[in-house]
């Protein structure tokens, strides 16, 4: 299955008075690289959430999110710190004794004083978390790769369609070939009988000086290996998956086939044809670095 390495998901899971919310998102890459932002009380699970994604995704920079809700009362406590009550009481009756005070300090104002009442989250079994968490994960995963794989779809149907156009102007460029040949030796023999009149036509060096002509502008190499690479990319598309870097090599070799025939242009139409043919390729080119 051809895949996009753009893509989105999304998934909330709910366990008791605990909801996991994960979203996702990538863009292109050409690694699998993956930011997670997610509160730092669960930074114990990367590695897990990391080993998890791998089983999803191959390539592609992806963005995750993960938000944590918990509505039960017994998810925290209130912590008394005794030892910071006293403190404060002894600097209060400092004051008072210093600056000839009453010393009118009340339980109600000592228990206000910064950090002498707490609230502290209470522990949670990692393993019943994870096992919320991890469904959550699988859910934006699923959805990620679903999107991915519907992108792909479109982008194999339109690389297939220019595939089919580049191999159409390869034949034509096979089929203007002799074309061309013939085209040179009608001209040559003209010119020719232009200078030399009646004079009889050498045809051994006019046949040379046209064998030597079809050779400089022989494209029959690049266009097999061009068919061939389409062959091999069409094939790669209907029945590949993860072929993104395969693709992306390929049409870099198309592109050089490409370059060498338009060099070895010297017909007008052919040139033309050459110059749609690397358009089409460097389209196919853009298209393939977004498949995973």
């Amino acid at each position: 299955m051809i895949r996009s390495m753009t893509g989105f998901g999304r998934c909330e899971h709910h366990q008791g008075s605990r909801k996991f919310t994960v979203e996702m998102k990538a863009v292109n890459h050409r690694y699998f690289d993956v930011n997670i932002k997610m509160p730092k009380k669960f930074n114990f699970f990367e590695a897990e959430i990391r080993n998890t994604l791998k089983k999803y995704v191959q390539r592609g920079k992806i963005d995750l999110f993960i938000t944590y809700e918990d509505d039960s009362e017994e998810n925290v406590a209130l912590k008394y710190n005794a030892s910071i009550a006293a403190e404060y009481l002894k600097y209060y009756r400092q004051m008072a004794e210093t600056f000839g005070l009453d010393d009118d300090v009340r339980v109600s104002a000592l228990g206000r004083c910064p950090e002498v009442f707490t609230m502290e989250e209470q522990d949670v079994d990692e393993e019943e978390l994870w096992a919320t968490l991890a469904v959550a994960l699988d859910g934006a995963c699923s959805q990620f790769v679903a999107s991915r794989e519907r992108e792909g779809e479109a982008l194999r149907t339109d690389i297939l369609d220019k595939l089919a156009v580049m191999e159409e102007n390869v034949n034509l460029i096979e089929e203007r070939y002799p074309q061309i040949v013939a085209e040179y030796r009608k001209k040559l023999e003209d010119k020719v009988h232009e200078l030399l009149e009646d004079t009889q036509i050498d045809e051994s060096r006019l046949a040379s000086e046209v064998v030597l002509f079809a050779d400089k502008i022989c494209t029959d190499e690049e266009t097999v290996r061009l068919k061939s690479h389409i062959g091999t990319m069409r094939e790669a598309l209907l029945h590949g998956d993860g072929v993104g870097r395969k693709l992306d090599f390929i049409a870099q070799e198309m592109n050089r086939e490409a370059n060498t025939i338009l060099s070895k242009a010297n017909d007008l139409a052919t040139s033309n044809i050459a110059i749609d043919l690397k358009t089409d390729i460097e389209k196919v080119r853009e298209q393939v670095q977004n498949i995973e």
